[in-house]
């Protein structure tokens, strides 16, 4: 239809969305990593990754494979970004604090978005059906059969990073995502779909550097076992000791590849009311976090993600993050909740308990003798 992407756009940007572009459904070759990656076993306990069609084939690997109707993919994105400081500069400011991701600060982000996709795709059906054309629409935020970031890439919303996120520009990388499915075969007025944004990432590699748990194994290429976001949203029970001290303060998610990422330094502050962050959030602190009974879980993250983690997931990730504070504060604290009734809590605050004790342990004093020369020497 002639204009209609144009159209779609100006809806977008109507709906309060920052990006709007398009891509077609093919058979993109980033598609094809993923079904490796699955067999490496690097998505952990997203079992949910793992879902197949009939045949037995990844839904995520070809969205034809679970919506044969659909002919493009609508993209949008929003900025989330704040004034705030990065978690790479508040790590090094007060111990007795943590970090929550900075995504999570406001109110759950698919409710703003869904409810904006929405308006999109009630606005293109009226278009499409006033023109005597029938249309197959679909929303997704987060929850669909496909990956977004690839569709993203193909729409022009940006390049993605090496540390596996969409990079745009202007915009930096604080973006959400969601997509609209239609059946409608859509094209620019010249025949042309959007043309993907080109990589700017160059032979910049901080955010590989940076990455305290080694989780970018190759650029572009990530292992979500070893990502702090994982290991504080998605891995229940106990996290592997050896992963426990790099996680650091960070008691949901972690912001540190995209804190360091170039792309980010002059990224703009989101203009959606729905973002603000609730101060709270904003580096909350541990013993707080806690100590968190279920009725003040239910209340200070009523609608936010940080529900995901559960009530128990986020104190175990604040004894996690009180025992690498290397605050001894926190001792009398971690004692209590070692024989918490939660077993996960209990065993990981022991855990802090150890760990902050060998850190303010004195250290040995050397003996007159062991000073004395080898005799091999």
């Amino acid at each position: 239809m002639t204009n209609l992407p144009t159209r779609i756009k100006r809806l977008a940007g109507d709906a309060g969305f920052d990006l709007c572009g398009i891509a077609p459904v093919l058979d993109f070759g980033e598609l094809h990593v993923f079904p490796a990656w699955i067999a490496k076993g690097m998505h952990g306990e997203m079992k949910y990754m793992e879902a197949r069609d009939d045949a037995g084939e990844l839904k995520r690997a070809t969205l034809g494979r679970v919506a044969p109707w659909a002919r493009s993919v609508i993209v949008c994105a929003i900025n989330y970004n704040t004034a705030h400081p990065y978690s790479t500069q508040v790590q090094l400011g007060d111990s007795a604090r943590g970090w929550i991701s900075r995504y999570a600060w406001s109110a759950d982000y698919h409710d703003a978005f869904l409810r904006r996709l929405k308006q999109v795709e009630d606005d293109l059906r009226r278009l499409t059906e006033a023109n005597g054309n029938s249309v197959q629409l679909r929303s997704y935020v987060d929850t669909g059969p496909l990956i977004e970031r690839v569709y993203a890439k193909y729409a022009g919303i940006g390049w993605v990073g090496k540390n596996t996120c969409i990079i745009n520009q202007k915009l930096g990388s604080w973006l959400f995502l969601g997509v609209i499915l239609t059946s409608v075969q859509l094209t620019d007025d010249d025949g042309t779909a959007d043309q993907p944004a080109p990589d700017r990432c160059g032979t910049c590699t901080r955010c590989i550097a940076a990455c305290p748990t080694q989780a970018i194994v190759a650029p572009g290429e990530l292992d979500a076992r070893l990502c702090i976001s994982y290991l504080t949203i998605e891995k229940h029970g106990e996290v592997p000791a050896e992963m426990r001290p790099g996680i650091g303060r960070h008691v949901f998610g972690c912001d540190i590849c995209q804190d360091v990422c170039p792309w980010n330094r002059k990224a703009p502050v989101t203009s959606a009311v729905e973002f603000a962050p609730r101060d709270r959030l904003v580096s909350p602190a541990l013993d707080w976090l806690a100590e968190m009974q279920p009725e003040e879980f239910r209340k200070v993250f009523h609608g936010s993600p940080v529900r995901r983690a559960k009530l128990s997931g986020l104190r175990r990730n604040a004894v996690i993050a009180m025992g690498n504070s290397g605050d001894k504060k926190f001792l009398p604290t971690l004692k209590k909740l070692s024989e918490d009734s939660d077993s996960v809590v209990a065993e990981h605050a022991r855990w802090a308990v150890e760990r902050l004790r060998q850190r303010h342990q004195p250290a040995a004093r050397i003996q007159p003798e062991t000073l004395k020369p080898s005799k091999e020497l």
